[in-house]
Protein backbone atom coordinates (compact mmCIF):
# COMPACT_ATOMS: atom_id res chain seq x y z
CA UNK A 1 0.00 0.00 0.00
CA UNK A 2 1.00 3.88 -1.05
CA UNK A 3 1.48 6.23 1.29
CA UNK A 4 0.23 9.42 -0.30
CA UNK A 5 0.12 11.97 2.72
CA UNK A 6 4.05 12.41 2.61
CA UNK A 7 4.73 12.97 -0.32
CA UNK A 8 7.66 15.83 0.18
CA UNK A 9 8.81 16.94 -3.23
CA UNK A 10 9.11 20.60 -3.76
CA UNK A 11 9.76 22.77 -7.20
CA UNK A 12 13.39 23.21 -5.96
CA UNK A 13 13.92 19.45 -6.35
CA UNK A 14 14.28 18.92 -10.19
CA UNK A 15 16.26 22.13 -10.56
CA UNK A 16 18.49 20.75 -7.66
CA UNK A 17 19.10 17.34 -9.60
CA UNK A 18 19.53 19.01 -12.79
CA UNK A 19 22.80 21.15 -11.37
CA UNK A 20 24.20 17.81 -9.68
CA UNK A 21 23.78 16.33 -13.22
CA UNK A 22 25.55 18.45 -14.70
CA UNK A 23 28.11 18.91 -11.50
CA UNK A 24 28.53 15.04 -12.05
CA UNK A 25 29.06 15.33 -15.99
CA UNK A 26 31.83 17.95 -15.47
CA UNK A 27 33.85 16.20 -13.30
CA UNK A 28 33.26 13.13 -14.71
CA UNK A 29 34.63 14.63 -18.57
CA UNK A 30 37.72 16.39 -15.93
CA UNK A 31 38.55 12.51 -14.99
CA UNK A 32 38.34 11.27 -17.98
CA UNK A 33 40.78 13.66 -19.33
CA UNK A 34 43.16 13.35 -16.75
CA UNK A 35 43.27 9.56 -17.06
CA UNK A 36 43.30 9.73 -20.73
CA UNK A 37 47.26 10.25 -21.36
CA UNK A 38 47.65 7.31 -18.53
CA UNK A 39 45.43 4.54 -20.18
CA UNK A 40 47.05 5.38 -23.43
CA UNK A 41 50.33 5.12 -22.33
CA UNK A 42 49.24 1.47 -20.06
CA UNK A 43 47.33 -0.15 -23.04
CA UNK A 44 50.40 0.55 -25.56
CA UNK A 45 52.82 -0.62 -22.91
CA UNK A 46 50.18 -3.86 -22.59
CA UNK A 47 50.10 -4.13 -25.99
CA UNK A 48 53.72 -4.01 -26.44
CA UNK A 49 54.08 -6.69 -23.77
CA UNK A 50 51.83 -8.89 -24.96
CA UNK A 51 51.83 -8.56 -28.98
CA UNK A 52 47.76 -8.06 -29.18
CA UNK A 53 45.44 -5.46 -29.44
CA UNK A 54 42.74 -7.25 -28.53
CA UNK A 55 42.45 -5.67 -24.73
CA UNK A 56 40.61 -2.93 -23.75
CA UNK A 57 41.90 0.20 -25.70
CA UNK A 58 42.81 3.25 -23.91
CA UNK A 59 39.33 5.27 -24.70
CA UNK A 60 37.74 2.43 -22.71
CA UNK A 61 40.61 2.19 -19.82
CA UNK A 62 40.09 6.15 -19.35
CA UNK A 63 36.08 5.60 -19.03
CA UNK A 64 36.27 2.98 -16.85
CA UNK A 65 38.89 5.06 -14.41
CA UNK A 66 35.99 7.90 -14.87
CA UNK A 67 33.27 5.67 -13.69
CA UNK A 68 35.07 4.47 -10.76
CA UNK A 69 36.63 8.02 -9.51
CA UNK A 70 34.19 10.56 -10.13
CA UNK A 71 31.57 8.64 -8.11
CA UNK A 72 33.95 8.30 -4.92
CA UNK A 73 34.11 12.14 -4.98
CA UNK A 74 30.26 12.95 -4.83
CA UNK A 75 30.46 10.25 -1.86
CA UNK A 76 33.22 11.90 -0.12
Amino acid sequence: MTDMTSNLTTEAAPKRRSAEKTEFIVYFAIIFLATLPLACLTWALAAIKSRSFTDKGPMARAWTQARIITPMIFNA
